[in-house]
């Protein structure tokens, strides 16, 4: 059985009140995420939904000829599968690990069972949801008004906010995929920030040398969907 303390390492798990938590820890099952690894396509059938805990897993929306973007990234302080508990059993998006890790995995029925008490749980699930729904509209306004420097940043700094530490294992032709431009494109701004001392790139590693630089070189989409993962996210639940 997973413990406690492990489920507490995803934000929304550690939310959770003892008692309630307790009655998920025997359900609860440990899973690697490596990198690269689909979780779910475009379509399929949600079995299950996804605690990420030390991972970070890309929602991209998949193109008839095979092309794709990111809409989200989500990591230990989320969850994967919202779609199951809006009311559908299949997303439109394809789950991808994009940053190697674990999480944590529950069965959708037991899922549905836990929000259907329509207490703490189901208002804590509506609310991240909220916060993901800002994250995929920020990111298709940044998409389409913002340079690709800026697009990296907030890409970057996104990312840190779901991993413990300051180095991402990244390819830029697995960057590239995630913001739908080519690999061209990602070479020249990485090769921007590193040259004006704001990250280390070699070999698919990245390091953050300077985060309140990223902060001001990137855009505004940035503090948007943070503030709005906080203000939902940390106002306590109504009884």
């Amino acid at each position: 059985m997973v413990s406690m303390a492990l489920a507490r390492e995803n934000r929304l798990l550690a939310a959770l009140s003892d008692e309630e938590l307790s009655r998920w820890l025997p359900d609860l099952e440990v899973v690697d995420a490596p990198l690269g690894q689909v979780l779910y396509e475009s379509g399929g059938q949600l079995s299950h939904v996804y605690f990420p805990t030390t991972c970070i897993v890309s929602l991209l929306y998949v193109l008839e000829d095979g092309g794709s973007a990111e809409i989200s990234v989500v990591g230990y302080e989320g969850v994967l599968g919202v779609s199951l508990f809006m009311g559908g059993q299949t997303t439109p998006s394809r789950g991808v690990v994009q940053s190697a890790g674990q999480l944590l995995r529950l069965r959708s029925d037991l899922m549905l069972t836990e929000f259907n008490r329509a207490g703490k749980v189901m208002q804590l699930l509506l609310r991240y949801t909220q916060a993901l729904l800002t994250q995929m509209s920020q990111t298709a306004v940044c998409n389409r008004h913002h340079s690709l420097d800026q697009q990296l940043c907030r890409w970057l700094l996104l990312s840190l906010d779901r991993l413990h530490g300051d180095d991402l294992v990244m390819t830029q032709e697995l960057i590239a995929n995630m913001l739908g431009v080519r690999r061209e494109g990602v070479t020249e701004a990485a090769g921007n920030l590193q040259d004006a001392g704001l990250i280390r790139y070699r070999r698919g590693h990245i390091t953050v040398l300077d985060r309140p630089g990223l902060e001001l070189r990137t855009c505004e989409c940035y503090a948007v969907v943070k503030n709005e993962y906080t203000r939902l996210l940390t106002t306590p639940l109504v009884p």
